[in-house]
């Protein structure tokens, strides 16, 4: 067996085996949501991490992965206060106390660790909770945003589904018709065409997401839009972090599929704007 026909099976085998954990994740409720969410933050605060390294900057990893986890769970406190009526507020309270300190720790331990760089290596330090955890944790809120009270496993399975058909459309244009450069230096095989044809995908998508969970297709195509823009902007950003690290893939956490950053880089942005685009859309509605 060829060397390429052997990649193309571990590819397809880990791709099968992924699909199987985010549809365990969608019809599980908010516990498997949450978990899958919480998994991608560990992994990708860590990947993050490995590309400073390779950069010859030193960040506090254990720090800053207990920082990531102290804001998934303080967000996630918050959910299950708004959404299950649980009693947890105090606990999501007591959790962001803790966060703060850890990043009031994250200087002093600095100061301590006799490392060059010491700006470099805090600031990376924090900006792995910002550029992972953050989203992952605005990530949460979104099906509840999306359809309030009630858990919808095909809610968030659309809101995937955005993402991914537009990198699905944007692939198939761009191989296709693909003649302008949109980044050359960054992601070379990416063009203009496909970033509209991607932009189309979504786009419909959107509208089907909208028919399939009886939701407002106005509602649904902004979305859809939103989502286009920033996580075509997320997957060249992860590419920018690699090409200046000097590495193909973010890791190998997903065989033929390279890191967990890799697979999600596009949610990285997409999931605060689509946040921001959906609260703004619930206060309207408020109003």
């Amino acid at each position: 067996m060829s060397d390429k026909m052997q990649n193309l099976l571990v590819r397809t085998a880990s791709g099968v085996v992924l699909l199987g954990v985010v549809l365990a994740a969608a019809f599980t409720g908010y516990c498997g949501f949450s978990a899958l969410l919480m998994l991608i933050t560990i992994v990708g605060v860590w990947e993050f991490y490995q590309l400073a390294l390779a950069k010859g900057v030193v960040p506090q990893r254990c720090m800053g992965l207990i920082a990531s986890l102290l804001l998934f769970g303080a967000s996630y406190c918050a959910l299950e206060s708004v959404v299950g009526g649980r009693g947890v507020g105090m606990l999501g309270f007591a959790l962001a106390l803790l966060l703060v300190t850890v990043i009031a720790l994250i200087f002093f331990v600095e100061v301590f660790r006799n490392k060059e760089n010491p700006l470099l290596n805090i600031a990376t330090t924090i900006m792995g909770v910002a550029y992972v955890a953050l989203p992952m944790s605005l990530m949460l809120f979104i099906p509840e945003l999306l359809s309030p009270g009630t858990w919808n496993p095909w809610i968030f399975l659309f809101y995937l589904f955005l993402v991914w058909g537009n990198d699905v459309f944007a692939y198939l244009v761009g191989i296709s018709i693909g003649r302008h450069k949109m980044s050359p230096r960054l992601s070379p095989k990416k063009s203009w065409e496909g970033f509209f044809g991607g932009l189309i995908g979504s786009l419909a998508m959107g509208a089907f997401g909208a028919f399939v969970v009886e939701g407002s297709y106005i509602m649904w195509i902004g979305l859809a839009f939103v989502v286009s823009l920033s996580s075509v902007l997320g997957d060249l950003v992860e590419s920018m972090f690699k090409r200046d690290a000097g590495v193909k893939d973010s890791g190998n956490f997903i065989p033929g599929h390279g890191g967990m950053l890799d697979r999600f880089d596009a949610f990285i942005l997409s999931a605060p704007m689509a946040f921001l685009y959906l609260l703004i859309i619930y206060l309207i509605e408020l109003i």
